[in-house]
């Protein structure tokens, strides 16, 4: 559908830098004369509203785990009417932004912007996620530090956009709606097949950690349910009788009179098995005696302890490069091994062993915040080799998943392209820069499309901003 657009017959110069050439018949008008603000409060009996990265609004899910949060003061939340524009003040540069599908509220962090009859909000959806208008975004927010921020609605209302016409607002909304369903689909698909890998992978990984690479190996009851029986000749250790298990307390903030250092946080560990020197870590301080106790080392294992989620407990990632001034952040669990009773890679291995993540999905407790102890950390039940068999095991994990790995790194760069091109159309389409007037639209109109699932890089903004809290109150 995409590949037959072309532009439009004529242009004339936005005046915009970031929105250059414009259709002729197009103009640009100020968010002041296209929204208002709406500032109502007090309707508490309505659905509570989420913002996230890359799907815009949504109701947030107050009954399953992964979405259980407690709600601070409902009296205070704003209203927003199915169709307005709801944005984080602190987060919209990021594209923390989307239209209102249903009546519902939003935190007081929140602006709601009421659209005028001759804008269809869908369009502005679109537009304000674009890169182009989020730097924008960034330009009129102001505060304190670059990254304290937040865009007020005297700023916003000042902001130029482009204003097509209303029908055409509408086409191009109504297109691109359909093109993010046909996304939607294909990277369902390819995550499909993502699960389908892992599996596969899931099962190569338990059976060795739990009963080893020789089928013929005598084995021996445990007496444990979630580990019935190992090979005779191994054991079955706690934890913290072959790992320093070491709990972080240094947070991300930065105070006078500390060190400057670099953290590895949470999601460095939930999205990476391996934590490596070029990875983008964060800038904070530490204390000398935090320096000592926390700055990683080559062989170190890290462990998501706290989650919103008990299924997101004990995820490990092994340090596997010099890291100068990288210290373990709040959030996470630093395990050093005692090396000549477990060797790193097979206790990173085993740490993935369903039967070894099922003890701390166990132990997490919590009611809006699930986390570990370091007790039930110290006490993690371990089957272990002899360390030869150990380091056969790593090596034959690394022969046997390398396929799947393969696999998994091309789906995933599949999944980045669609993203890409997705990113693009949007931009292209909602600017003027591609004319979709004459174009055949398949599929029926709807809000805007752009990823209906949760993904595990699609959280809320606000479970992913420790600051939230402190504007809601």
């Amino acid at each position: 559908m995409a590949t037959s657009l072309k532009p439009y017959p004529s242009y004339l110069d936005s005046g915009l830098p970031w929105l250059g050439e414009i259709p002729e018949h197009w103009c640009v008008r100020r968010n002041g004369r296209l929204f208002a603000e709406r500032k109502e409060t007090g309707y508490e009996d309505l659905p509570i509203l989420e913002v996230s990265l890359r799907t815009g609004v949504r109701v947030r899910d107050m009954v399953s785990g992964t979405r259980k949060q407690q709600m601070a003061d409902r009296s205070r939340y704003k209203r927003a009417v199915a169709g307005d524009i709801p944005y984080n003040m602190m987060r919209m540069w990021q594209g923390a932004v989307g239209m209102a599908p249903v009546d519902g509220l939003v935190s007081p962090a929140y602006v709601v912007a009421r659209p005028f009859p001759e804008v269809d909000p869908r369009y502005y959806a679109y537009l304000f996620r674009t890169s182009a208008y989020m730097r924008e975004v960034n330009k009129f927010s102001r505060g304190i530090v670059s990254d304290r921020n937040r865009l007020y609605w005297d700023e916003f209302k000042q902001m130029p956009s482009a204003f097509p016409p209303t029908e055409e607002q509408s086409r191009i909304a109504d297109f691109l709606d359909a093109q993010g369903r046909l996304t939607t689909r294909l990277i369902r698909k390819k995550r499909r097949l993502l699960e389908l890998l892992n599996e596969q992978k899931q099962a190569i990984i338990d059976r060795a950690v739990t009963r080893g690479l020789n089928a013929q190996a005598q084995m021996k009851s445990t007496g444990i349910d979630w580990m019935p029986r190992v090979p005779a000749h191994w054991e079955l250790k706690p934890l913290k009788q072959i790992v320093k298990v070491l709990f972080s307390n240094v947070d991300k903030h930065s105070q006078e009179g500390e060190c400057s250092v670099l953290l590895c946080n949470y999601t460095d560990v939930y999205k990476n098995d391996f934590i490596e020197s070029d990875m983008p870590f964060m800038s904070a301080t530490a204390t000398a005696a935090e320096i000592k106790r926390f700055q990683l080392e080559v062989g170190d294992i890290l462990i998501t302890k706290d989650s919103e989620t008990w299924n997101d407990i004990g995820v490990p990632a092994v340090v596997s490069g010099e890291l100068e001034g990288v210290l373990c952040g709040y959030h996470l669990a630093l395990l050093r091994t005692d090396r000549e009773k477990i060797l790193p890679m097979f206790l990173f291995r085993a740490l993935t062993a369903s039967a070894i993540a099922q003890q701390f999905h166990t132990e997490a407790t919590g009611v809006t915040r699930y986390g570990l102890s370091k007790l039930a950390v110290r006490n993690l039940l371990l089957p272990l080799p002899p360390l030869s068999e150990q380091s056969a095991l790593v090596e034959a994990l690394l022969d046997a998943l390398k396929p799947f790995n393969t696999s998994a790194s091309r789906v995933n760069q599949e999944i980045g392209l669609v993203r890409e091109y997705r990113e693009r159309l949007i931009a292209d389409v909602v600017t003027g820069k591609l004319d979709v007037r004459q174009v055949e639209i398949a599929s029926p109109a709807g809000g805007p499309v752009l990823e209906e699932e949760f993904g595990e890089d699609d959280l809320p903004v606000e479970e992913m901003d420790e600051d939230f809290a402190e504007v809601e109150g």
